[in-house]
């Protein structure tokens, strides 16, 4: 376009009659007369368009393009929606004023009042740097914007090769000091002893057909003798070996436990584009690696427990800070199963991070990860429960409830098992989790803990005020768990806690004692005129799992009632029978039926969960005291925090 046909617009002077009219007059006038009225109007068209046209470039340049546009999104879109104080309870209740040291939305409230002149400053300055970044940008040739990229993937790639062959950068050095109990003396019963060493036999036979058949893959299919995975992992390989670490170590299988060391340090890659089920990689992995590393001492055990937790951040990554339930570990994109209630986070999942993430901070100095799972708790303390319970479903978009579905069983049960367990770690300072776990137990006596016509109690399961007389096996770590915690248990109540927990442990031996097998179902019914059966085909199968032996071991130790030994041997026989066979053990069908049918799956948690439980059950008491340790949900011991220091491990910066 000729310049003089920009001059009228943006150069004359001539004031309002410049643009054309009555009032125009001069040079300017009788050049745009001699254009000619129509060519002027479609010159003048052309440039508003062309300048609209700019303008906006900019403005999604800014927006969307620029390295810092996610901030400027997050102070536009997010900040008022932080700043909004929770709903009023229901019912017309006025909510407590915000107090000191309260959940993020009353800090976000209180530094909105105090400070909202300089959040509107940086967000005009965040504004106005993206637009000359924009600017600068879109003044590049092509080929500068293709080289600026190319050399920030180079630097991003070499980043990260620098991270991977660090192992995991920045963490202190740590003089190691072995807990207390990591290793601890024989059985001095002969009859005790014979019986602790045929399960360290079960578990040789389970790892070596691991190991023939199955080695470096998740898990094994003994029947088929062939590697078996699970898409909980993604392409995470190994579950087992890690799974299996620290029960190698307790049972002193010195030469497993260097082998798996050994793969694990060259070929554990967290390096994979994959979608993950953040709770059980965080369970099965970022757990076994941190007990691996507080028995053993060995430093590659912390590096890839601490790398493999950095990738499990983005996961928390939404509004409220409540982490999906999948994950993609390259892209940090997340989300929730889709049959979840809406959309919603599930929590036995997002409730079962917290014992790790402690840990991950304290090897790592890195507070981000305590940080995580204690923003988890305001979350839910913010929260109103209906009956005192926590139901299973909560959004991570709008922190509000789902379905009023509660379960102690599946999809609620390591929650509350990690309250009890969150304030045993601190060496009973964390009075929050301690609160928040005996508040639940009782509203879970007073609306779920009920007792059939023959005698035998249960924990039925809830739902939007309605009770299912159903419980399922994973129910079943409830008796330990009540009984573990009965020492702290208020008003005296250490009694009825520990008899609470005899109760549900002689019910799910009732589960085991009334099938053909002698293993319990999946789940089993106090209705119909049955007492701890299972009536559905689809609950009647066993899958190796560990929660009534885990029940067991606690009453043992806490009691040292023999009958819970006797019920232990009795399990294990039931396995050697019917779950045993050449390649492994295998999951049965139908535990009602007197002929085996095997499911072909050889379950990680067997290694760690089921046999450790059944090792420590016929073990002294000094093996992994219960004063200086905590299990995680999967069976992995992690020590104690003491307060004093006493059997912490030194920190060197």
């Amino acid at each position: 376009m000729p310049t003089a046909s920009l001059l009228p617009l943006f150069g004359s002077a001539a004031g309002p009659g410049t643009l054309g009219g009555p009032a125009g007059g001069g040079a300017g006038g009788g050049a745009r007369k001699a254009a000619g009225p129509g060519a002027f109007r479609l010159t003048e068209k052309f440039v508003l368009l062309l300048v609209f046209s700019a303008f906006i470039t900019l403005c999604f340049g800014a927006i969307f393009f620029l390295p810092d546009s996610s901030k400027l999104l997050s102070g536009v879109f997010f900040h008022s929606a932080a700043l909004q104080p929770p709903p009023p309870p229901p019912g017309g209740q006025p909510r407590a004023p915000p107090q000191p040291g309260g959940g993020p939305v009353a800090a976000a409230a209180v530094a909105a009042a105090a400070g909202g002149a300089g959040s509107l400053e940086r967000i005009r300055a965040d504004h106005e740097r993206a637009l000359r970044e924009a600017k600068e940008t879109l003044q590049k040739l092509p080929e500068e914007i293709r080289r600026d990229i190319r050399q920030d993937k180079e630097k991003l790639l070499q980043d990260a090769r620098g991270r991977k062959e660090a192992g995991a950068p920045g963490l202190p050095q740590r003089l190691f000091r072995q807990p207390v109990g990591a290793v601890g003396q024989e059985p001095s019963d002969p009859a005790v002893r014979q019986k602790r060493d045929k399960i360290k036999e079960m578990m040789k036979h389970a790892w070596d057909n691991y190991k023939r058949y199955a080695w470096g893959l998740n898990e094994l299919k003994p029947i088929s003798k062939q590697g078996h995975s699970s898409n909980l992992f993604g392409n995470i390989q190994g579950a087992t070996i890690v799974d299996a670490l620290d029960t190698l170590y307790i049972m002193e299988m010195k030469e497993e436990f260097k082998e798996a060391k050994e793969w694990v340090e060259k070929n554990l890659d967290f390096n994979v584009n994959a979608e993950i089920s953040v709770f059980e990689v965080n369970i099965r992995f970022v757990g076994g690696l941190l007990s691996a590393y507080y028995l053993s001492g060995e430093e590659v055990f912390r590096k890839k427990a601490v790398e493999l937790g950095e990738k499990l951040l983005p996961a928390f990554n939404t509004p409220t800070g409540i982490p999906w339930a999948l994950l993609n570990i390259k892209s940090g994109i997340g989300r929730n199963w889709p049959w979840a209630s809406g959309g919603s986070s599930i929590l036995a999942e997002f409730g079962t991070l917290h014992l790790e993430f402690v840990h991950l901070s304290h090897l790592s100095g890195n507070p981000v990860f305590a940080e995580k799972v204690m923003n988890i708790r305001k979350v839910l303390n913010r929260l109103d429960k209906p009956e005192g319970l926590y139901p299973n479903y909560l959004n991570p978009s709008s922190g509000q409830w789902g379905q009023h579905h509660v379960s102690i069983g599946g999809l609620g049960d390591s929650f509350y098992e990690y309250l009890l367990k969150a304030w045993l770690m601190t060496d009973k300072t964390d009075e929050e989790g301690k609160k928040m776990y005996y508040d639940a137990v009782q509203a879970i006596e007073t609306h779920l803990i009920r007792k059939s016509s023959g005698g035998l109690t249960y924990i039925a399961e809830w739902k939007g005020g309605l009770l299912e007389h159903k419980m399922g096996h994973l129910t079943c770590f409830a008796g330990g768990m009540f009984a573990l915690g009965a020492d702290g248990a208020p008003n005296d109540r250490t009694g009825h806690h520990i008899e609470l927990g005899a109760e549900i442990a002689r019910t799910c031996h009732e589960s085991y004692d009334r099938t053909s097998m002698k293993l319990g179902p999946e789940a089993f019914r106090f209705d119909g005129g049955v007492e701890a059966i299972a009536t559905r085909q689809n609950e009647k199968y066993y899958i190796l799992r560990p929660e009534v032996i885990e029940t067991y071991m606690y009453m043992w130790r806490l009691t040292h009632d023999p009958k819970y030994r006797q019920w232990g041997w009795e399990a294990v026989e039931a396995l050697e029978k019917h779950c045993r066979v050449d390649g492994g053990y295998s999951g049965i069908r139908d535990v009602y039926n007197n002929h085996e049918s095997h499911d072909d799956v050889q379950q990680s948690f067997f290694l760690s969960e089921t046999l450790k439980y059944l090792y420590l059950l016929f073990s002294e008491d000094d093996l992994l005291p219960f004063e200086h340790w905590v299990f995680n949900t999967e069976a992995h011991p992690l020590p104690v925090l003491h307060k004093d220091n006493g059997n912490k491990e030194d920190d060197q910066k």
